[in-house]
């Protein structure tokens, strides 16, 4: 669990439910969410936190699988203590920001700190338990409407350009079907090609962009300008 995430080969039991930590300021939010995703299937919450110093501290104590976390924290704030689970921890969780806007910056800092991904507050307990098993899975959150809107939302720095140079042309190709949304499988019945030749082009993916994982490159690609919004394709 400590390198960047290429597909979802985590051995989990599908049997085994997901344990979850909730992390928000919020003690109504807090509360809400724990009671409606503690009845979804195959999720048990074992935990909450108040704020990112707690969220890290119960972290540590409780092993979950995920951590589903606001962003907006006081003490410390949920990207300082996604980068804190990820850098420090041997085996850290999967981390899931969950947010009121989609274009809020702390939530592409906390992509780039090492999410997985990110869910809105105002979608379906459904979805924000399908972004859970998902994340548990090690699979990438990506939900490619609210990413572009996001993304688009900040004005683009120049200091983030991508390192073309260093992908090679079946590598781009790559990102921006990840940019999509398409899984691994679904890259390659797109291409072509075998599922572990994708597995390979991610995983260069993620390490040519020094990117956490598939949202984070995701990200990065954005920024840069190789996909732009609108991109279907």
């Amino acid at each position: 669990m400590t390198g960047p995430d290429t597909g979802p080969d985590t051995g989990r039991d599908a049997g085994t439910p997901v344990t979850l930590l909730i992390a928000d300021d919020d003690e109504v939010t807090r509360s809400g969410l724990r009671l409606l995703l503690a009845a979804q299937p195959g999720i048990a919450v074992v935990g909450e936190a108040a704020d990112g110093v707690e969220a890290v501290e119960q972290a540590l104590r409780l092993r979950p699988d995920v951590v589903l976390m606001d962003v907006r924290m006081p003490r410390r704030n949920g990207i300082e203590a996604t980068r804190q689970l990820l850098a420090g921890t041997a085996e850290p969780p999967k981390v899931v920001v969950i947010t009121t806007f989609e274009n809020d910056g702390y939530v592409t800092a906390a992509l780039s700190a090492g999410a997985s991904g990110f869910v809105l507050k105002r979608r379906p307990v459904r979805e924000v338990a399908e972004a859970v098993r998902v994340a548990a899975a090690g699979e990438a959150i990506l939900f490619p409407a609210a990413l572009r809107r996001m993304v688009s939302a900040r004005p683009l720095d120049s200091a983030e350009a991508l390192p073309k140079a260093a992908l090679t042309v079946r590598e781009e190709e790559v990102l921006r079907l990840m940019a999509t949304g398409l899984s691994n499988p679904e890259i390659a019945d797109s291409l072509v090609v075998s599922l572990e030749t994708v597995k390979t082009h991610v995983g260069n993916v993620l390490s040519k962009l020094g990117a956490q994982n598939r949202t984070h490159a995701v990200v990065i690609a954005y920024e840069s300008g190789l996909v732009v919004p609108g991109f279907a394709g």
